[in-house]
């Protein structure tokens, strides 16, 4: 075997083995399975808005949106100034589960919100919780 073997949740018990070959889709539609390396239960949405676009209903909405992953926590929506209009805005998701936050990645990045690609990925508990907002993603 030259590779570890990944396993794909498909319900609260189940579970399927993920080939090479699909990893390779998987990759191809915009989800590396390194992504999955550092997990955690809060998520970061970048490239969901662009600056300026932050409107009072966008956290509850992106709340509600979640839902269907699992117990939604808390959301913030963070403004970075000066930085590329795809870092503008950084949206956190804090799930009561991890593998709540999991299946909210795996759906939620590469999905187009009005004509944007968002990109999601795990985001340090420890710094999201010091509220250290303008930290690196985990890549």
């Amino acid at each position: 075997m030259s590779q570890a073997l990944l396993v794909e949740k498909t319900s609260k018990r189940g579970g399927k083995i993920i080939h090479e070959k699909d990893i390779q889709r998987e990759i191809a539609k915009g989800l590396d399975p390194t992504m999955l390396k550092h997990q955690s239960k809060v998520i970061v949405l970048r490239n969901m808005v662009g600056p300026g676009e932050v409107d009072n209903d966008l956290e509850g909405e992106t709340a509600e949106e979640c839902l269907k992953y699992g117990e939604v926590t808390k959301v913030v929506v963070y403004e970075v100034a000066d930085v590329d209009e795809e870092e503008a805005v950084r949206i956190f998701i804090e799930f009561k589960r991890v593998e709540s936050a999991i299946k909210a990645l795996i759906d939620l990045n590469g999905r187009f919100f009005g004509g944007r690609v968002v990109r999601a990925s795990f985001y340090n508990m420890d710094r999201y919780r010091r509220e250290e907002y303008l930290d690196p993603v985990i890549q």
